[in-house]
């Protein structure tokens, strides 16, 4: 029989796992937690940097046609193909990370991230190469959703299983500070590639600059695969899982199905994976709309400038570097799923709000509109490691929370920009996106329902 899931955090949730002296090490935690910080903030900066081009340039660069909409679709497709691709590297990594070890898949991820962003930013255009280009470039975005889709579990664990008693939600936080740190340095280098180059020199090569500063990643990957070591939770699971099958099989049996990660959480635990990612889906979806969706809608149908609503963009995401951790602490007071609850409210209440303020075409007012849309964002996204980490053990973790995690990317995040161009064709109005993620926020307050009820009854 499987070991039951970890109790999720209606409450504060005390660390699965005891830890000595020597695991406790400060210095050695700090360093793990600032890799598994940095191997994040890099990965989402490569993520990044595709949407952000792929509402500037791509659509004329590799699908192009007689229709802006219908190229800034190909590329918003594009960029979804990328989600589509995470449940798989979620998968892969996670049954290999519960098995092998977190550290190999995470140094894994990022190898593979660098290469692929870095073949972004050299591919021919269209223009050059006919349909291989497009071709290449979904390949590349898929490779990079693999990537991604394996890196979130790895550097997660890395840094809540090494967290000090008490504080996982902060720790797991640091991960979760990769996204706006990944979306700030993606537009600033956007910015900046766009003040020292003319439209047609962007147009023509200004725009790879971004792409090319994956291959730093590489020298990440190779730090944390020569100076970080294996988590303590994942080495006592390894003992405990070795010692089990030993005794399964001194007594005639067959091993159980311990072994397969992956199988026990289909068997078993598919219907946490499932409550896990209907929980996130409203904020991965809104999260795209307002870096990517609503950077097309405000340049291609309000006239807005580009460097304007970057620059936005930019000090929005800023704020999150405050209110990430700020929330993750809290929820280490007074239970993750609380604060969950509070972050889905608010972005249900406040998405019609937000779109009215955006529909004014003016900067102050978008700024207003995204960045309260931003702190709800941030409310839910700062305890988000720890609640996933909690509700699976730590066997079967990196794949249960790696699963959870990518299916609400596939359904909300990859989709939403499309889902916000097809809605603003369809309908001309922005209120048709508002109630697209009012839908989402519904379905996540009813996941963290039963979530809560779940942990009650235990």
């Amino acid at each position: 029989m499987d070991p039951a899931p970890s109790v999720p955090s209606a409450a504060p949730h005390p660390d699965s796992a005891p830890r000595t002296q020597d695991q406790q090490a400060d210095p050695h935690r700090r360093k793990v937690a600032t890799a598994a910080a940095l191997a994040s903030a890099v990965e989402w900066y490569d993520y990044f940097v595709f949407g952000i081009a792929a509402a500037l340039v791509l659509g004329d660069l590799y699908f192009p046609s007689g229709s802006s909409s219908a190229g800034v679709l190909a590329a918003f497709a594009t960029f979804a193909v990328g989600f589509l691709a995470r449940p798989v590297g979620g998968i892969i990594a996670g049954h290999l990370g519960d098995k092998r070890g977190r550290k190999p898949m995470l140094v894994l991820a990022l190898t593979l991230m660098g290469l692929s962003t870095t073949g972004i930013g050299l591919l021919p255009t269209y223009e050059t190469v006919g349909i291989a280009a497009p071709i290449l470039l979904v390949t590349l975005r898929v490779l990079q959703g693999i990537a991604v889709g394996a890196q979130w579990g790895g550097a997660m664990l890395m840094a809540t299983e090494y967290a000090p008693e008490g504080k996982r939600g902060l720790y797991g936080s640091l991960v979760q500070l990769g996204v706006p740190i990944g979306v700030v340095t993606a537009n600033t280098v956007f910015l900046v590639a766009g003040a020292v180059t003319s439209e047609g020199a962007f147009e023509a090569w200004g725009w790879r600059v971004p792409f090319m500063v994956g291959l730093f990643v590489l020298v990440l990957a190779w730090y944390i695969h020569t100076r970080v070591e294996e988590t303590p939770e994942f080495r006592e699971a390894e003992r405990a899982l070795a010692e089990k099958e030993k005794s399964r099989q001194g007594e005639g049996g067959e091993g159980g199905e311990g072994i397969s990660p992956l199988r026990t959480i289909l068997r078993h635990h598919l219907g946490t994976v499932f409550l896990a990612g209907g929980s996130f889906a409203v904020n991965t979806a809104t999260f795209y709309i307002i870096i990517t969706g609503v950077l097309d809608y405000t340049t291609r149908e309000l006239d807005m400038k580009r460097s304007a609503v970057l620059t936005v963009s930019l000090c929005v995401s800023l704020t999150q570097l405050a209110l990430i951790p700020a929330s993750a602490a809290l929820s280490d007071r007074i239970g993750r799923l609380r604060i969950y609850a509070i972050g889905a409210a608010g972005l249900a209440v406040w998405a019609v709000p937000m779109f009215l303020l955006i529909d004014t075409g003016s900067l102050l007012w978008l700024a207003v509109g995204t960045f309260v849309t931003s702190c709800f964002l941030s409310i839910m996204y700062g305890p988000q490691a720890a609640l996933f980490s909690e509700l699976f053990t730590a066997e079967m973790r990196y794949t249960g929370a790696s699963l959870g995690y990518q299916i609400a990317a596939v359904f909300g995040g990859g989709l939403a920009p499309f889902v916000m161009v097809l809605l603003l064709e369809a309908t001309g109005t922005s209120m048709a996106v508002a109630a697209y993620i009012i839908g989402l926020a519904v379905i996540a307050l009813i996941s963290i329902k039963v979530l809560a009820g779940r942990a009650g009854s235990r």
